[in-house]
């Protein structure tokens, strides 16, 4: 029924919008074809006016009322994040002051120059060195902007420094996965084919790998404030994308195709919390590319904080591999302490 009121409203819209079309007409008819027109080019050539001012007055009304509820209002939580508010900004910076220049002479000519007999059109078919000006200037501005974003992208997506923490994380339907090196510091092989998570086993570990022996999962990213972290990232199933807001930063995750990006975390959640004044501000992870119906609910938690913070979680922590021990081989306490290093390819 709504449907039918909808199409009802419209067609009467039409009607309206016909009847006023053909009133207009008949009142120029009535007054005069070229004393309308004038009458109404001088109408149009104040609106043009009224609406440069009232828009400009409007963008600035909305960043004043608004500016405090984006990010920008917010520092960047990581020092790779301050660069990119810079060529942010820097860009913003740029363009708004040709969009604003070339918006003011566009609402301004149009009212200036409105038809009147006295004036005369002059043709201005071609001119070299205005073309010449207008195609180098905004070329020379673009490939100084393209060419900052590629140095910072190249920097994040480079090498990370040698004491960099590494922190893997996994995307599938409609989660995160993460994974931490144990003690040797190196992730474990991993083969897709051995992915079961029924077992146990859901991002397909090779435990016939001595390195995955003490790789520790969980549902949460813990990093530490001041010291640079490596992300190693994957997906499952289909393309999903690690969106880091707060600290300016997104990699996509691509089955199949492990992508890495660095950077360095300034704030601990503590810290962010006084600064935004939200007590219950956290870190989060989002997914930046549409990956299926439940995308919108694939939230991920990062915890920033410090060195003793994050060694007293750590300790918490078991490896995987061995509470899939304790789970599928039960032992008695005083049994052989050697049955906890069997390999556990048969769980796979």
């Amino acid at each position: 029924m709504s449907g039918y009121f909808i199409l009802a409203i419209l067609a009467l819209a039409f009607v309206v919008t016909f009847q006023i079309a053909k009133a207009s007409e008949y009142v120029s008819v009535l007054k005069g074809e070229e004393k309308t027109f004038r009458q109404n080019n001088r109408i149009n050539a104040f609106l043009f006016i009224i609406f440069l001012v009232g828009g400009l007055a409007a963008a600035w009304w909305c960043n004043e009322a608004f500016y405090g509820k984006t990010l920008l209002a917010q520092p960047a939580a990581s020092e790779h994040g301050e660069k990119i508010d810079l060529m942010l900004m820097i860009t913003i910076a740029v363009t708004g002051v040709v969009f604003i220049l070339t918006q003011v002479l566009l609402f301004w000519f149009a009212y200036k120059y409105q038809y009147t007999e006295k004036r005369v059109a002059y043709f201005f078919p071609h001119n070299n060195k205005l073309e010449l000006i207008w195609t180098v200037v905004p070329a020379i501005f673009l490939t100084v902007l393209v060419g900052y974003g590629l140095y910072f992208w190249l920097k994040m997506t480079g090498d990370a420094p040698k004491d960099a923490q590494i922190v893997e994380i996994t995307g599938k339907q409609f989660n995160w996965m993460v994974r931490y090196p144990g003690k040797d510091k190196v992730l474990g092989r991993k083969n897709y084919r051995l992915t079961d998570a029924s077992s146990g086993n859901a991002l397909g570990v090779d435990w016939e790998d001595g390195a995955s022996h003490d790789d520790l999962e969980a549902t949460e990213v813990h990093l530490v404030v001041n010291k640079p972290v490596q992300l190693v990232i994957n997906a499952q199933d289909v393309i999903h994308d690690v969106g880091l807001v707060h600290f300016r930063l997104k990699m996509d995750a691509v089955p199949g195709i492990p992508t890495t990006l660095w950077f360095t975390p300034k704030y601990t959640t503590a810290q962010m919390k006084e600064i935004t004044g939200n007590k219950n501000f956290v870190y989060e992870i989002s997914c930046d590319q549409m990956c299926g119906a439940g995308h919108y609910s694939m939230r991920g938690v990062i915890v920033v904080e410090t060195q003793a913070e994050y060694d007293a979680w750590l300790a918490t922590k078991k490896p995987q591999y061995v509470i899939l021990q304790e789970q599928n081989n039960p032992a008695p306490a005083a049994a052989d302490s050697t049955s906890a290093s069997k390999p556990l390819a048969q769980m796979n």
